[in-house]
């Protein structure tokens, strides 16, 4: 097998090549096409389906692994962007137009589990992640409130773009991180003992310490996307190497070592703004970009989104 193919995989540094990061599909599968602006893809094992937001146009598809059938899943569904599962295999969403974060029962029914912080409602929530204590850790931008073509205008009223942890037990929703310009993706190291975030328009990535009274230490910068002109962090997903995926706007799927090095990438043919691991071995990379859902079958294995433990996978 030629380790240096063209086209889809490029390689910055040998540990790309090493790590099993280039071996897999050599072109990627287009799902759907005909999205406005395609977010928050989310494999739901249960189904064996594919779940992600089509953010303009206020709906939610889902694709079929069995079948490779398209079909909405939900629409007038919030404007809808990051999705991920809770400890349970419910599906937790971020409804930008509702500005609220929710969560799906199996009934179908939808819970409210955070619209408000102290009084003030929430901007328009971005990207979650589910601790093992069954904590949920969400991004609040402004990007759904600064016009009507991701949700609808409207002013702060908080007057910042920060990370917020809802409680488990009480539903506190709880200010954990600020100082960003707008929070994107976020995602914790296996070990749960960092959270990483994006911070798209100051084009970094930071990461936190999470201490076990469920709070974070100031934070230190992993990557910055200064010396990639093309990149735009979004949202983020690990492997079980270490490394991390990096949905990187026009410069395709970025491919970071455990110790900051850029090492590869994925070239996307559009803009990619969401990633996420599914499948049943959770070695198929599903990417949102721009119109498209596209996926690759990968030669690496992603983390599960709900942390270590037990969980509602396999």
């Amino acid at each position: 097998m030629n380790d240096e193919r063209p086209g889809l995989y490029e390689m910055l540094d040998d540990r790309f090549r090493t790590g099993r990061c280039m071996n897999g599909d050599e072109a990627l599968e287009v799902l759907f096409t005909g999205c406005r602006w395609a977010e928050g893809p989310i494999y739901l094992p249960a189904w064996r389906q594919a779940v992600w937001s089509d953010i303009p146009n206020d709906r939610m598809l889902r694709w079929d692994e069995e079948t490779g059938s398209v079909g909405v899943f939900r629409r007038s569904a919030g404007h809808t962007n990051g999705n991920t599962l809770d400890r349970e295999g419910r599906l937790i969403t971020c409804e930008q137009g509702n500005r609220r974060v929710t969560r799906t029962e199996h009934d179908g029914t939808i819970t409210v589990l955070a619209d408000r912080w102290q009084g003030k409602r929430l901007n328009s929530p971005n990207d979650a992640a589910v601790k093992s204590d069954g904590s949920i850790w969400f991004s609040d931008p402004d990007f759904g409130i600064t016009s009507d073509y991701e949700g609808y205008r409207a002013d702060s009223e908080i007057g910042a773009n920060n990370v917020y942890r809802i409680d488990p037990v009480t539903g506190e929703v709880r200010l954990v991180a600020d100082c960003f310009g707008a929070p994107n993706g976020l995602v914790f190291s296996s070990d749960e003992q960092q959270l990483y975030v994006s911070d798209t328009r100051a084009g970094l990535i930071r990461v936190f310490d999470v201490r076990d009274d469920g709070t974070l230490s100031d934070g230190k910068v992993f990557a910055e996307a200064g010396a990639r002109e093309k990149a735009r962090f979004d949202n983020l997903r690990f492997d079980d190497g270490g490394r991390l995926w990096v949905a990187a706007m026009a410069d395709g799927v970025h491919c970071y070592d455990p110790d900051g090095t850029l090492i590869g990438r994925l070239n996307v043919p559009e803009a990619v703004a969401n990633i996420s691991w599914g499948g049943a071995k959770r070695n198929r990379l599903f990417i949102a970009a721009e119109t498209s859902l596209y996926s690759v079958v990968m030669g690496v294995t992603g983390t599960h989104p709900t942390g270590p433990g037990r969980r509602p996978w396999r």
